[in-house]
């Protein structure tokens, strides 16, 4: 390899290093870094120096100019490797004719008339496209630029005249409208056009009296040439002559969809063949009252590429701790399989001086609040040269903790002001809330999420009786330590539970939790400010722990002699599935219960888990325990039939307890019961 070449890669590594990782996806840029390297003849080189020929007047110099060591070297890599996406050309030169619009601005408003031409002319962005000739043409009437402007700007990669002027003003403290439009920062964005185009043009007039039109013209393979010519108008236009394999950038439709996507919101007209092509305006950077509801709903189909229309949307400004313009929108429209899963990206948009960096952008908001559709705006964020990626920093981290924390406190507030349409977006996203609870790492977002949670109690029913923690903390008191819930698949079979009589009966208020999740977000919950949240099952393990609890079971219960025999017997039938049999008071209709150690933790697994494992080592896993009411009519039978017919009491002994498994949802397949049911009833009936 030539040392030539080496010094090529040596300063691609280098610059991979600065500006992120180079990619070379595309045919375009393999094409231009063979010729880089040497590997192959640029097919511009003849068609260039023929244009040249043709095009050069004969009393006009013509300057001829190399690259910059440092743009020679680099320009074939990163102006054709340093993008993932072709089109993103099309952005970066918008963006420079932009920011050369508000230079024009900011200088008309801070000289005098004299210092200017054609101070009054329309501001605008002019972008034309020529199939047949297969060239693009994008003109801005912004500053223009001076003979060494063209070289200084153009000639050396990586320096920025935006960034330059953007450094002036702050040293003169001046003028920060313009500040915060301008868009430049990295002086790469011009050499992107080498991605689509094998020779560009530049024609430019300064701003000034007498200036002089000036064509800038390459081929990219080294150097450029600078020359008057006549009939320029002031500002820039850039002549891009398209590669064979990227002539579609010749075609209107395709350029207007890049604009729409990309460049939608730059401040000035863009103008596409005559025809503006930037209507919508940017109504996140408005004042919100100015807004109406129609230009909320046409914006919010624009960025959601969707037909309803927002239920919530929420305006956020703000400039400490960060400077960031937000607007999101709350669907109304229930979640569609995409928001549904965890695999879809949030879609919120990621603009800088609105400018699109990502349409769909990662880390921005969590997960589980990827329904919320809209735009962040923020000027603070940290890019990698390309303007594509975020750096993983505090800055992102920190903004996606303002954003989070603001849309919990926002729709907290909309269920205070707005219960009735809070209660139906719960209905369609509560889902999505108890994610967030699950996923998060951080207990005092846990809780601010837990606000937003409904549930239905025991002492109340529907929806207008569905009750917050926070409703339930402040109706019990301090004096309890703990908010209750069971979960049950619906209403009748909460109040018909056995795990709910010893509470119902003390007139205990308990959350009713009818989804499968609920119970498993409430004990990642754990607490609620300064109250435990306890599972009725749980309780009543812990409550059959009190030997006080175990010693009164009621009028016209089996003896306690009684109970030291029937016990052991029952255990040694259910042995291998059962880990203790005990006797309770807890009970009153039902003859027994099982309980676990974390009842939400155990139907999880039966219900994700348990085909994986054994019916013995399940049994092991749970440690059920099965306590029995003794005062029940069908344990006072059974303890009989255990010495009159032994092979009926064990069969019924069996349907115990594998009822009281399928109460407690701890039944892999309900249908086993069948087999056992089938055999107790042929023993019953062989009795008449």
């Amino acid at each position: 390899m030539s040392v030539r070449a080496i010094g090529l890669l040596a300063q691609a590594r280098h610059f991979s290093r600065l500006g992120g990782v180079l990619r070379q996806s595309n045919r375009c840029a393999a094409a231009a870094f063979n010729v880089a390297l040497g590997w192959q003849r640029s097919p511009a080189d003849v068609s260039y120096r023929r244009f040249a020929t043709e095009t050069k007047q004969a009393d006009t110099p013509v300057d001829k100019h190399e690259f910059q060591a440092e743009t020679r070297q680099l320009l074939d890599i990163v102006a054709r490797s340093l993008y993932s996406d072709q089109e993103v050309f099309v952005r970066e030169l918008i963006s420079n004719a932009s920011d050369a619009l508000e230079k024009f601005r900011y200088t008309a408003l801070s000289t005098g008339e004299a210092e200017l031409s054609s101070k009054d002319r329309a501001l605008e962005i002019r972008i034309t496209t020529d199939k047949p000739q297969m060239q693009l043409t994008i003109q801005d009437t912004g500053i223009g630029m001076t003979k060494e402007e063209l070289i200084s700007n153009l000639g050396t990669i990586a320096r920025s005249g935006s960034k330059q002027f953007l450094e002036q003003m702050k040293n003169e403290k001046q003028a920060s409208d313009a500040i915060s439009n301008i868009i430049g920062q990295f002086g790469v964005g011009f050499y992107s056009a080498f991605i689509v185009a094998q020779r560009v043009e530049v024609y430019t007039r300064a701003a000034t009296p007498n200036a002089p039109g000036l064509r800038w013209s390459t081929d990219g393979s080294g150097t450029y040439q600078i020359e008057e010519v006549q009939d320029v108008d002031f500002g820039t236009k850039i002549v891009l002559h398209l590669k064979t394999d990227c002539r579609e950038y010749a075609d209107e439709d395709r350029i207007r969809t890049v604009i729409k996507k990309y460049s939608n919101f730059v401040g000035s007209p863009i103008l596409l063949n005559g025809k503006q092509a930037n209507e919508i305006k940017p109504l996140w950077l408005l004042d919100p009252q100015s807004i109406s509801m129609e230009q909320h709903h046409d914006f919010y189909r624009f960025i959601s590429n969707s037909f309803d229309v927002p239920r919530f949307t929420l305006h956020y400004n703000a400039d400490v701790p960060i400077l960031v313009h937000a607007l999101l929108y709350f669907p109304e429209g229930k979640p569609g399989l995409f928001e549904m899963s965890r695999d879809g990206n949030t879609g919120v948009a990621l603009y800088t001086r609105k400018v699109l960096i990502q349409s769909k952008t990662e880390h921005l908001l969590p997960k589980w609040l990827r329904f919320v559709k809209g735009v962040v705006d923020s000027e603070d964020i940290p890019l990698n040269l390309s303007r594509e990626l975020l750096q993983n920093s505090s800055i992102i981290r920190k903004l996606s903790s303002v954003l989070t924390s603001r849309v919990i406190r926002f729709l907290q507030e909309r269920a205070k002001k707005q219960p009735e349409e809070y209660e139906s977006f719960y209905r369609d996203y509560g889902l999505f809330l108890k994610e967030g609870i699950v996923t998060s790492s951080d207990s005092a977002e846990k809780e601010e999420i837990a606000k937003l949670l409904r549930f239905d109690s025991s002492k109340a029913e529907g929806s207008e009786g569905r009750m917050s923690l926070e409703d339930y903390y402040t109706s019990v008191g301090l004096e309890q330590k703990n908010i209750y819930y069971l979960a049950a698949p619906n209403r009748v079979l909460a109040e018909s539970s056995p795990y709910y009589e010893s509470l119902k009966k003390r007139n205990e208020l308990v959350l009713f939790c009818y989804e499968p999740y609920d119970e498993l977000v409430l004990m990642q919950l754990g607490k609620y400010k300064q109250k435990n949240l306890v599972s009725v099952e749980k309780e009543m393990r812990e409550d059959s722990k009190d030997p006080s609890a175990t010693t009164d079971y009621g009028e016209g219960s089996l003896l306690r002699s009684e109970l030291d025999s029937l016990i052991p017997w029952i255990q040694s039938e259910l042995q291998g599935q059962v880990v203790k049999v005990k006797a309770t008071s807890r009970l009153d209709t039902h003859p027994c219960v099982v309980t676990v150690e974390e009842m939400a933790a155990a139907r999880h697994f039966i219900r994700t888990q348990s085909h994986q494992v054994p019916e013995q080592n399940r049994f092991a896993l749970l440690q059920p325990e099965l306590e029995i009411n003794p005062k029940h009519p069908i344990i006072k039978k059974l303890n009989k039939l255990r010495e009159s017919d032994t092979e009926l009491a064990k069969l019924i002994t069996k349907q115990l307890f594998a009822n009281a498994m399928v109460g407690a949802g701890l039944a892999e397949d309900p249908r086993m019961l069948l087999t056992n049911m089938n055999e107790l009833l042929t023993k019953a009936l062989d009795k008449y």
